[in-house]
């Protein structure tokens, strides 16, 4: 009898953990912002991070258009990969905890809409269809940039 409810409260434990941790995963360290933006709480390891892959983004969304400019689909492919789900791998994992749910959702799809510029690009060496498929993906750097700011904490 003692084990059963030994066993009942370590699960309830666990249960109140697990709930915590999934709330602050989805929830992030957001605050309202004078702007009206959602501020994201990250340390100044974490913004510059941030700050280096949206910089990374840029870039390489020049790249991409210089080259379906000149009809390098191989530069097309290679800029669009550097910014696709393979990257992610050099994503601090501290991010994932402090940033919320739609802008995990906004970062994952743009990503994804990277390697869709690469296979597009292999598969149809279309200077147009890059270009409409950049401009859908720069729609979610908007969209983000107008719903958040980083506040850089202590």
């Amino acid at each position: 009898m003692k084990n059963c409810k030994l066993s009942w409260a370590l699960a309830g434990v666990l249960a109140i953990i697990v709930a915590v941790f999934g709330y602050k995963f989805t929830a992030g360290e957001v605050q309202p912002s004078d702007d009206g933006r959602q501020a994201v709480m990250l340390s100044k390891d974490e913004r510059n991070a941030l700050l280096l892959e949206m910089r990374t983004w840029l870039l390489n969304s020049q790249k991409i258009l210089a080259a379906a400019s000149a009809k390098d689909y191989a530069g097309v492919v290679a800029a669009a990969r550097e910014s696709g789900m393979a990257a992610e791998a050099d994503t601090p994992g501290s991010l994932f905890r402090k940033i919320p749910i739609e802008m995990k959702k906004l970062g994952f799809d743009t990503r994804g809409k990277f390697d869709d510029i690469a296979a597009d690009a292999e598969q149809h060496q279309n200077s147009d269809r890059v270009v409409s498929k950049l401009s859908a993906a720069m729609n979610n750097c908007i969209a983000c940039h107008a719903m958040y700011r980083f506040v850089e904490t202590e």
